[in-house]
Formats: structure tokens, sequence, C-alpha cells
């Protein structure tokens, strides 16, 4: 007993160092976790499978980690456990380094030749695997290395909570700098070379505490330390997967929420983060202290059983309150105030039960400690019996509750699931005492409680899913006709009270509509290419919105074959229905095929080519939207036309920046140096543009266009082009707006957008809320020149052309 307490008296002024060392290693974890993301989106896409595949391929190397290092150290030995903590972090740091480079070089394998469907979905997860188990086992692998050198004492376990929660409130920092501020300003090489910094800076000072402090009587024998468990411990297991699995469901269910109040930006993901991190952190020290004395048990069944309160506090505040504050998020001077705000009501959402969840984990902890026995073992084992239930929560939530239950019965469901922890985690309390006093409460208020919160849950009201940040501001203004939560997005349909324009709603925002600004857009980017085209066959669209731009296709008499990526079923399946005469029922004709993938994911995989490719993807400060305008994307997309074949971009000016606007075109000159671009006006003012691409040098024979024109079979084309008020191809050609060689010098300064950068999402959500279209328009428009050799026609015509464009030949 006296060596014990002489070895822990001899340990204890180095725990605040290894506090800070934990920190630092979170730190690193998150931006390392944040850089992967990223870089495996680009790979296998950013569907709600794609990134289920990750999430349970990173959390399950975790879990792989905690539980395997225990078992690795007891039979083959270790040293000083700081010496063991200090190669997994330099091991770490090792790995992440080579992971930048060598993420891009096993994408390679997911080649064309898998195709798509379960083989695609087989070689996501095995990406995946290869490259983030190896990183995330040795991450698993930390706090049980760590957990060998304290005592599982009272005092002991409690150090490991502040340990959790010093590396929680690392990756806070960690989720922070790296989304607004080392991807923003830089990509993700510095980023990683900065978490690498970090990873080697924690194993070094490690290793330099490790040469001043003993290593403890655990070190020497791991074999001999006591297997036994707490009578009941099972519960604890339970409880603790049960709180896992209630906290990544609802961090998926709340950032899906949040995300439509806020906005679906880059930021606000990592706004959102660092807020449950955060929390869970705060909670962490809390229940670290709590573990030092008392019930542990009893604690944890309290801190279950407030969850079901706080998790109906989120899902009223997100419901009710949040949409109905009276914000107009376009009166802020600039994107940075209303971040700050949105972290503020994200804070009171879901900060109550991310504390919460966070001092869950040193809770079961202490509740299952014995005295003398190895606490790598112990760590292992509860953070994997955590983390195997934040794996289905989260895989669980995401494919499946979701879709099939809707948001608002899968915080029900975490209701109820959060009772039953608590009544398993009262039930052992009370066998740990011997007696049952306990059980009447937890068994029966509990359940109680949850069936209470259960019947007052409000329902999903359609303004949030419709118009989310500007929700307030559209009430009374719209008829819902359709509110629908997929896989991978929340859709909704709505009437204009003010004129019967039916809208198509996604991530709170409008996607398409009927009003006449969106169809003359949606038919830009069908009619130009498909006249352009001398004869236009095979057609590919990205992104299906309301399917007026994929209908636009249908009248022309040359086109057999019209494939449709989309990521979200519900949007041709049912959405599409209400703009059936717009969309000239595309979804159901003959000559349609729609596949249900990631855009970037599927022209990576596509195995023909076209003749014809347009791409009409959500704005691109949308988080993941940006990939759809990467220099990368762009070739990917040339390789897939066929000799003569054309591509058109949408470029939307409004809630965006010059810096955006600069960033898409010029990287999409970039690849196709003979672009050209086409304005979609309002009154004269910019709206959002359509950009042209060719591998060869662009031609418009106006003779050979008006003879097909003329031809049997193409009525319907000029119907459609009426009914935009394009009453003749010229004025289509009239759009005109410029060329890449015209626009050189408005680019000269543009940043590309790269895979290795996505500069753009960071640019373009610094727009968000704001509307100075006509601005960036009118500086783009001071470069429009009559575009000379484009066009093959009469002087006469031309002429015309030139005076509907507005400029001099």
């Amino acid at each position: 007993m006296s060596d014990a307490t002489d070895f822990d008296r001899r340990i204890r002024p180095a725990l605040p160092f290894l506090l800070v060392l934990f920190v630092g290693s979170g730190a690193s974890a998150l931006i390392y976790e944040v850089v992967w993301f990223q870089l495996l989106e680009l790979v296998i896409g950013s569907s709600a499978i794609s990134l289920g595949v990750l999430l349970a391929t990173f959390m399950g190397g975790m879990c792989v980690g905690s539980l395997g290092y225990p078992r690795v150290a007891a039979r083959f030995g270790a040293g000083h456990p700081l010496r063991s903590y200090a190669t997994l972090e330099f091991a770490i740091g090792v790995v992440g380094l080579l992971e930048l480079f060598l993420i891009p070089v096993i994408g390679k394998l997911y080649s064309p030749a898998v195709g798509h469907g379960a083989m695609a979905l087989a070689l996501r997860a095995v990406v995946a695997g290869l490259c983030l188990l190896p990183p995330t086992i040795l991450m698993g692998a930390t706090l049980p290395a760590i957990a060998r050198w304290v005592e599982s004492s009272p005092r002991g376990i409690s150090w490991l909570g502040f340990f959790y929660g010093g590396n929680t409130f690392g990756a806070v920092v960690g989720a922070v700098l790296a989304g607004f501020y080392l991807l923003r300003l830089h990509d993700s090489t510095v980023a990683t070379y900065v978490a690498v910094v970090l990873n080697l800076v924690v194993a070094g000072l490690a290793f330099a505490i490790a040469t001043r402090t003993p290593a403890g009587s655990t070190a020497s024998d791991l074999r001999s330390a006591p297997v036994a468990q707490q009578s009941g411990a099972k519960f604890v297991y339970a409880t603790i997967a049960l709180s896992g699995a209630c906290a990544l469901a609802a961090e998926v269910v709340w950032t899906r929420l949040l995300s439509l109040t806020f906005g679906a930006s880059t930021y606000t993901f990592s706004m959102i983060l660092a807020v449950i991190l955060l929390g869970l952190g705060i909670g962490s020290a809390s229940g670290a202290a709590l573990a030092r004395s008392g019930d542990a048990g009893k604690a944890l069944a309290r801190v279950q059983l407030l969850l079901v309160l706080t998790i109906a506090w989120a899902a009223a505040v997100i419901y009710v309150a949040l949409p109905n504050w009276p914000v107009n998020p376009s009166l802020a001077p600039s994107a940075w105030y209303n971040l700050q705000f949105d972290l503020f009501r994200a804070a009171v959402a879901v900060l109550p039960s991310a504390v919460l969840w966070g001092a869950s984990f040193p809770l079961a902890l202490a509740a299952v400690a014995v005295p003398g026995e190895d606490t790598s073992r112990l760590v292992g084992r509860v953070y994997a019996a955590n983390t195997v239930g934040a794996i289905l929560g989260a895989t669980l939530c995401s494919l499946v509750f979701v879709p099939d239950l809707g948001t608002r019965d899968s915080q029900r469901l975490l209701m109820a699931l959060a009772a039953l922890a608590s009544v398993l985690a009262y039930l052992f309390a009370s066998k740990r005492a011997g007696t049952t006093s306990s059980r009447p409460f937890g068994v029966i208020a509990a359940p109680l409680l949850a069936a209470l919160c259960i019947a007052t849950t409000p329902a999903l009201p359609g303004g949030l899913v419709a118009h989310g940040r500007w929700a307030v501001t559209w009430i009374g203004k719209t008829d819902m006709l359709y509110v629908g939560e997929g896989m991978n997005s929340s859709v909704a349909v709505t009437k204009l009270l003010s004129n019967d324009a039916i809208q198509f709603h996604v991530a709170g925002k409008v996607e398409a509509s009927s009003l006449m600004q969106d169809m003359r857009l949606q038919k830009l980017l069908a009619h130009i290419p498909a006249l352009v085209h001398p004869n236009p066959q095979s057609v590919l669209v990205v992104g299906f919105g309301a399917g007026v731009t994929a209908g636009s296709f249908l009248p022309y008499p040359t086109v057999k074959r019209l494939v449709i990526c989309e990521m979200e079923p519900l949007v041709p399946k049912v959405v599409s229905t209400w703009f059936v005469k717009e969309n000239n029922n595309v979804a159901n004709d003959p000559r349609t095929q729609i596949y249900f993938d990631d855009a970037r994911s599927f022209v990576q995989t596509a195995d023909e080519q076209f003749d014809v490719i347009t791409s009409d993807p959500i704005n691109p400060w949308v988080k993941g939207a940006a990939t759809l305008y990467t220099k990368e994307y762009f070739e990917a997309v040339k390789k897939l036309l066929k000799p003569g074949g054309v591509v058109t971009q949408w470029v939307p000016l409004y809630e965006s920046t010059p810096e955006a606007v600069k960033s898409e075109l010029a990287t999409f000159f970039e690849v196709f140096p003979n672009g050209t671009v086409w304005a979609n006006n309002i009154s004269g003012g910019g709206y959002d543009l359509v950009l042209l691409g060719t591998n060869e040098p662009q031609k418009i024979d106006i003779a050979a266009l008006e003879t097909r024109g003329a031809q049997p079979g193409y009525e319907k084309v000029a119907q459609s082009l009426m009914e935009s008020n394009f009453n003749s191809t010229l004025d289509v050609f009239a759009t005109y707006a410029g060329s890449a060689k015209d626009l050189a010098p408005y680019l000269k300064d543009a940043e590309l957008n790269t895979d290795r950068t996505l500069r753009l999402q960071y640019l373009a959500a610094l727009g968000l809320n704001q509307y100075t279209n006509a601005s960036i328009a009118e500086e783009i428009f001071r470069f429009k020149r009559f575009p000379e050799g484009l066009f093959v026609a009469s002087p006469e015509w031309q002429a015309r052309l030139a005076d509907a464009i507005g400029v001099s030949r």
C-alpha cells in the first residue's frame, strides 16, 4: 500500500501535463477527421450512404483500437505507459502524413469497372477501410494506453474522465481551426501538416515526461491484474452503448435540422460540431468530478433520465422557437455576424444534451471500476461499448430512422432509448447496493417521463424545410403542398399565394420553381447545348431539380437516351409530379434512366460517353456542392464527352461573392479554354449564368440550325422556347455575356477550385444571405464583346445579334 501511495504521489504532478497532451491529441484528431472526410468524399461521394460508411469505419477503427490495445499489451508486455502513448501519437502523425498522399492513390480503385449498386457500395467500404482503419485504430488505443498509468480508484478514474474531457476540448479547437481557418485560407495539405506537428509535439512531450516519472506496477505484469467485473456491469455497458447511440443519432438529426435553420454551409457544420464537442468536454469534466464521490451508478441513471428532457427540449427549440424568432439574416452586414448568432442558437438547442452525454462516459467508468484491475481493460470495454452504440446510432439514424420515420419520430425514439438507458442504470445501481429501493423510481419514472415528452413533441414545421433561415419572413405567403424527409435531403413543394407559382425546396432554400426567372435558367441549361450541338443523341443531366432542364431535352427528336443523376430519390419520384407540365413528365419517359447516386461518384464511374452533359447542382455554398465545381471534376466531365460534345454548368450570382464567382468561372475555363458565358437576366440585371464548354473551338452555324429547326418534329422545341419568352434562336443567343478570352482581365486574381483546396465552398458561404448579384453581373458585363468567329451567320443576322446583346461590332 505504501508503494502504491508513493507511486501516486510521484505521478500526480505530471497528470495536469497529460491533460494538456490530450488537448493537443484531440485537436489533431479532429483536423485529421475533417481533412480525411473531405478527401474521401471526393472519392466515394457525399451521399448519406457514403457518409455512413465513412463514419462507421472511422468509429469502428476507434473501437478496435480501444479493445485491442489492452489485449496486445497484456500478451506481449508493455513499457512505460507514457512511452506507449508517445509511440502511438508518433505513429498517428506518420500515418496521417501518408494518408494525405495515399487517399488519392487508393481512390483510383474506384473505377468505372465497378459501376453502381451493391458492388460499388462494397468498394466504398473497402476504400474507406483501407484509408481510415489504420490511423483510427491507433487513435482508439491512446486512451487505454494512458489509462494503465492511473489506478482504478475513484481518484484515478476521475483523471481518466478529465483526460477524455481534455481530448474533447482539443477536438473543439481542431474543429474550429480546421473549419474556419486552415481549410478556409489554406488547404488540406497545410491542415494535415499542422495535425502532424501536433502529434509530434505531443509524442515528444510524453517521452520527456516518461523519463522523469515511474512506470507503475501495472507495466511489469499486466496479465496478473484482476479481470473481475462489478456485479451487473453488463447493465452499465448497455447503458453507455445506448448513450452513444442516442448521442450520434441526435447529432445526425440535429445537424440536419439546424443546417436548414442556419444554411447548410461548411461553416454551419463546423460550428454545430464544435458546439456538440464543447458540450461533451464540459460534461466529461463534470462527470469526472462527480466520479470522485457518491454513487456513480445512480448519477449515470439520473443523467440518462435528464437526457429524456433535454432531447425533448432540443426538439421544441428547433421546431418551434428557432423558426419563429423574428430573424432576417439579410440584415447582418456580413456573414460573420450571422454565424455568431447561429452559434448562440445552436448552443441553446443542443448544448444541454451534449453536456449530459459527455458526463456519461466517466460515470460509466467509475460505476464498473474494480479496485486493482488493469485500467486499460476497463477503459477499452467502456469505450468500445460506447463506440459500438455510436456506430449503430449514426448509421441507423441516417439510413433508416430519418428516411422511414422522419426527424420527429426519430427524436421520439431517442427519448425512449434514453429512458431505457436510465432504467438499466438504475437496475445496476440497485443490484450493486443489494437493494431494490431505487427500482420503483427508475423503472416507473423514466418511461412515464419519456411517454409525456413523446406525446408533446411538436411536429416538423413545413416552413422550416421549405424556407429554412427565412421561415419567419414567409409566414402566410405560401401553401404547403408537400414535405418529405429523404435519406439525403429534406424537400418541400409550396405554392405562392400571390401568383400560384410552384416552388421546389431542398436544404431550406428554393431549388427550382415555375417562376419565369427560374424557368428561363432551367431551359437555357438544356436548349443552349442542344442547339449548339448539331446532333444531340445522348444526354447526361447532373441534378434532377424540378426536372425542367432534363425535360427540355425531350422535344428534340434526335435525343435517344437521357441519363439523370440525382442523390435524393424523393425528388424524381415525388417532387417531379408537381412539375409534370413543365418537365414533360421526364421521370416516366422511356428514354430516361435515373441513377440515385452522388453526382461526382457517378461521373467518376460512368462507363459511357455523352453528346451533352449539363450540370445544375445545388448552390456551391452548400457543404459538398463545391466538389462539383473543381478542376478535377470538370476534367472528369470532359472525358465523358463524345467528340464534338458540349457541356453546360450553372453558376449562381445571388447569395454568392465576387471571389466565388471568379473562382467558378476561372476553374471552368481552365479545363474548357474555349468556354463562353450566357446570362439569365431579370430586367437587365444578372440573376445567374450558364457556362458553355466544348473540347474544340465553338462554332455555331445558324443556317444549319434554322434548317434543322424547320424539319418535322421540332415544333415542340420552338414551343418550349416560347414558354420562357424565347421567341427565336436569336433570343436564346442574345443571352451571350462573354468568353474566356474576354474575361481574362476580370479573372486574373481568381483562385482555382481544386480537390486539394475546395476553396469555393468557403468563398461562396460568405455570400450566404447576401443578394449582390446585380453588381457582380454588372462587373462581368463590362468585359462583354461581340463574339467574333463564334457564329457562322449572315452579316444581317450578326448585326441583329449585336443589337440584342447590346454591344457594337
